[in-house]
């Protein structure tokens, strides 16, 4: 059900929160981007809120709020869950203001971003590691709030959280020589886009706001829709930075209001994106921080000659997901596609596959076979990566012809899930 609730951002309230955080947070640059602005014909910026010490926003909201807490607050301890960016700001806020924190993760949160929230709180935090999910890890912190009367410090529906995260605005607003046409923000559980988003009305009006979420997670948009905070029954978590089953009540509510239309994004457009910001401009993004830049495609028609900020939420990306983000780029853009071929049992088999039905251009980068001696042909799982998404007909074609072909698994999400 959800709470009716009349708050809204002041302008005062965040001018104050930027006087609090101005003892730990960086004013981040908005970067020119040549890149972008050449691709778009438009004056593309953007606000580099992946070089804060804890490499995202979150250390605004996170500070903000337990800098307000009264002495006798700080002293019983704080409490929060996360999967990474607000444990991290957590954390190093504990540290910065010797509070005693427990921190709740996903018990698969990768062990980098673990490591991380221990050296930023140091002997000021505990982590936990406790059930599969992020709802997992919150009910348990919650009980122990609930238990020893501890402060909740809630990632993003929060007066104060919201307050710290719209400090961004002012800065955007102070940094820009020329007026903003368009505002790009990230939505995952609209902290960020609450705040900065009331304040653009406030000082900005006539700038148009576009709110940026995951196409498998939607949960903003869908509220938007449906015209209440619905919860998500499932959602796609790759993008774990802006992936939630429900928006927060005050964001919710803050937003109806303040941004003017939202959009989703592939999952694989958004490793395309993260890929192309490392090979060309050398900057590294997790996948939260690639949404509203690959969302530029979808209005490149409008924003064509305009003043563009798109904000870059954060770059704690894990090295290791590098493999799956460009199989994800790579299937996004239909150059990398997998099947089942039925290859005969008999000598040069493969390489008649190999030399007379891929292209010049075709490469084998996944191949699972076992051989069945009571079998006329076996199977095997194979991926190909091609140069030209084009060049898949023709393939197929040449696969049924000399009898190769045994199914193409690639819009079989059951099957699929397990390559993938």
């Amino acid at each position: 059900m959800e709470v009716e609730t009349k708050y809204k951002v002041s302008l005062k309230d965040v001018k104050e929160a930027e006087v609090t955080l101005k003892e730990v947070v960086s004013v981040t640059p908005l970067m020119h981007s040549l890149t972008y602005s050449k691709k778009f014909k438009a004056n593309v910026f953007l606000k580099r809120e992946d070089l804060q010490q804890v490499r995202s926003y979150k250390i605004r909201g996170a500070y903000n709020k337990i800098k307000s807490l009264t002495p006798q607050e700080c002293a019983r301890g704080i409490v929060c869950a996360s999967a990474g960016n607000h444990a991290q700001g957590v954390a190093l806020a504990c540290s910065r203001l010797k509070i005693e924190g427990t921190i709740y993760m996903p018990s698969p949160t990768p062990k980098q971003k673990v490591e991380q929230v221990k050296m930023f709180g140091g002997k000021y935090v505990t982590v936990n590691l406790i059930g599969d999910t992020f709802d997992d890890s919150y009910n348990e912190a919650l009980k122990e709030c609930h238990q020893s009367s501890k402060i909740f410090v809630h990632p993003f529906d929060d007066p104060k959280i919201i307050e710290g995260q719209a400090t961004v605005a002012l800065e955007i607003l102070e940094q820009a020589n020329q007026p903003i046409d368009y505002l790009f923000l990230p939505v995952g559980g609209g902290g960020l886009a609450s705040g900065v988003s009331s304040i653009f009305k406030l000082i900005s009006p006539n700038t148009k706001i576009i709110g940026v979420e995951p196409k498998g997670a939607p949960s903003m948009k869908t509220a938007f829709e449906k015209g209440y905070n619905v919860k998500l029954e499932e959602i796609e978590k790759f993008i774990d930075g802006a992936s939630v089953q429900q928006v927060g009540e005050y964001t919710y509510a803050i937003c109806k209001d303040t941004i003017d239309e939202m959009s989703t994004v592939a999952e694989g457009k958004v490793c395309q994106t993260i890929l192309d910001l490392y090979n060309k401009d050398a900057i590294v993004v997790e996948p939260a921080g690639a949404l509203t830049i690959a969302s530029l495609d979808d209005f490149a028609d409008e924003i064509q000659g305009k003043n563009v900020v798109c904000v870059v939420s954060g770059s704690n990306n894990d090295i290791t997901r590098t493999a799956e983000i460009k199989e994800r780029a790579l299937l996004h853009a239909d150059l990398k596609h997998y099947f089942i071929v039925r290859f005969p049992q008999r000598a040069g088999a493969l390489k008649e596959f190999v030399a007379e039905i891929l292209g010049p251009d075709d490469d084998i980068t996944h191949f699972e076979y076992t051989k069945k001696s009571s079998r006329e042909n076996a199977p095997a799982v194979v991926g190909i990566e091609l140069k030209n998404k084009q060049d898949l007909e023709p393939l197929i074609i040449k696969m049924k012809e000399r009898n190769f072909f045994g199914d193409y698994l690639n819009n079989k999400p059951d099957l699929f899930q397990f390559l993938v």
